[in-house]
Parts: C-alpha cells; structure tokens; sequence
C-alpha cells in the first residue's frame, strides 16, 4: 500500500510518499480503506522531533475515515464495506496517512450518512479533544460561560459548536480578520486577542478551553470564577500555578486525548442532528502531505486540513 512515512526528524520535505505491507487486523481491529484522514498540529510536531513516539521509519496521522475492509476475531460493531470514522489511539496508535490502517474496534463509530469522508476525516482528534474537555472534564451544561482561546482552529471552531450545543455562552478569541468565521460557528462574542487583553472582557467563565498554554494559561485563571475550569491541551511552565489556582478557588486540567467511542457516538449524533460541522482549510492529495504539513505550520489556518486518500481500484 501507499503511505507516507519519514525517516528522520526535520521539515516538511522529509516526508516521502513510500510502499509498506498493508496490515491485517488483530483481535477486537478493524482494517479501514482509508478514505480521508485529518491533519492537527500534533502530526507536524512528530515529524519534527521525537515527542511521544520515538521510532523511525513513522508513518504520522490519526484522523482516519474510510470503508471496513476486513474485521478481526471477536468484532462484532463492524462488518466488511461500512463506512466509518474515528481516532486511532493516541498517541502510540499511529498511522492513518496510508491507504489502509488498523486500529481498534471501538475507536471507531459509523460514519454519519449526510456527511462526506472529507468532512468526517476532518472531525476526529479535534472533536474528541473539544468533547473530552467540555463535556467530560469541565461538565458545561446550559447557562454555562465559556471562553474557548483560538477559537478559529482546528479544535477551537469544533469546541464553540459542542459548547453551544449544551447550551452555553460562548466567547472565542481570534484575530479580527476571523471573528466573522467565529460568529458563524456560533460564538456570541469573539475577542481580537492581538487589540484587547481578554481579561478586560471575559468575566465569570465556568470553563476556559486553552490550547495555547503559556502566557495565555496563566492570564485565563483571573477570568474564571470560583469553581470554574481551566482545560489545557498543553503542559504548564508556571511552578506557582497550582498554587494561584487554590487561592482563585479554581481547577486546572491538561487534557490528553483518548480513543473512546462513546464519544465518537456523541460526536456523530452531535453531527447527526446538525449541531457540528468541521470547517476544511485545505484537502490534498496524500501525494502532497510534505505541503499540508508546511501549511499547517504557518499558524494561520482556520479550521482543518485533510489529506484525501483515492479509493482502491
């Protein structure tokens, strides 16, 4: 099968389009014909340096929606020719951007029939880091305040939609030029983070989804009232962080996400009843993966961008 896979660390043009065996499923796997697969930041972050992997030759990616080829022992969610979609686990589960790719079972759910696999290859990791962070970790329901910071990106757009759709009050933080955007995913305030210190704006925040960390991480404490959340998908650099949080009387998270088809089933009913659509920047070829990553790398794209894989002759 055709993959792309890289032998070393380094820029964009290390990745190479090569011929590996196709792989067979194991016990509780599925084999997917991967259709289209989702980039996100981290896949430009492995194929720079070592981060979690460490092991070359890696073939990145794992956003995947595709068409069940084959299932292993013990399956009994999935049969040959459904289309489904989903997040290999992460991060040792690695390998969609190929033509075919197998993970387990239960990281996968059926593919919504009103959606594309562009469109539902564009959804996975994201909408499961906004689902994990909003709904399992900070527990936002109706009348909840929520800021949610690059809220143009790839897991921000997806997490104003989630937020809104258990009825919250949602603020997002973007460059001026992408508060239309913001607005038309559903924010009911958008904040121009380059013109305005958001702390001078947001106030009484149940949850703050912060994909930035840093600087952004330590100012979002002062915006969250007693027993709000703070949910970072990034470490935190501040030794005096927990500390500050116990006097503001509030919780801090850093999230990781996890392969869970429970929340695959709620990202597809989500998308099912109209409340969650990805927005795709960009969809290559996966002949091209070395320019969507060099794309992605730029910061400044809104949404997603997807690598579409031709299906088998």
């Amino acid at each position: 099968m055709r993959a792309i896979s890289q032998d070393a660390y380094g820029t964009p043009d290390i990745l190479k389009e090569v011929r590996i065996p196709r792989p067979a499923p194991g016990p509780s796997e599925i084999l997917v014909s991967v259709r289209a697969a989702g980039l996100n930041p981290t896949d430009w972050k492995h194929r720079s340096s070592e981060v979690f992997l460490g092991r070359l030759p890696l073939v990145l990616g794992w956003d995947v929606s595709g068409v069940v080829e084959a299932v292993g022992y013990g399956v009994t969610l999935f049969k040959p020719g459904d289309e489904v979609f989903g997040m290999l686990p992460y991060p040792y589960g690695v390998g969609s951007h190929a033509e075919y790719v197998t993970g387990p079972a239960r990281a996968f759910a059926r593919k919504p029939a009103d959606i594309d696999h562009l469109q539902a290859g564009a959804l996975p990791l994201a909408a499961l880091t906004a689902h994990q962070a909003i709904v399992d970790t900070a527990d936002v329901r109706a009348g909840s305040r929520v800021l949610v910071h690059a809220a143009a990106g790839g897991v921000g757009h997806l997490a104003v939609q989630i937020a809104k759709a258990r009825g919250a009050y949602v603020i997002g933080t973007a460059s001026a030029a992408k508060h239309d955007f913001v607005r038309s995913v559903g924010a009911d305030e958008v904040i121009d983070y380059r013109s305005t210190d958001f702390r001078d704006v947001a106030r009484d925040i149940d949850m703050v989804l912060d994909p930035l960390s840093g600087d952004t991480r330590a100012r979002s404490l002062e915006v969250l009232r007693p027993g709000g959340t703070l949910v970072s998908l990034l470490p935190g650099t501040d030794p005096g962080e927990a500390a500050r949080a116990a006097e503001l009387g509030v919780r801090v998270e850093t999230l990781l996400v996890e392969a869970d088809h429970a929340g695959m089933n709620a990202v597809a009913e989500l998308v099912r009843s109209g409340a969650l659509r990805a927005h795709v920047e960009a969809a290559l070829p996966l002949a091209e993966a070395g320019k969507a990553h060099a794309l992605g790398e730029t910061g400044r794209t809104t949404g997603k961008i997807v690598l579409i894989v031709d299906a088998p002759a």
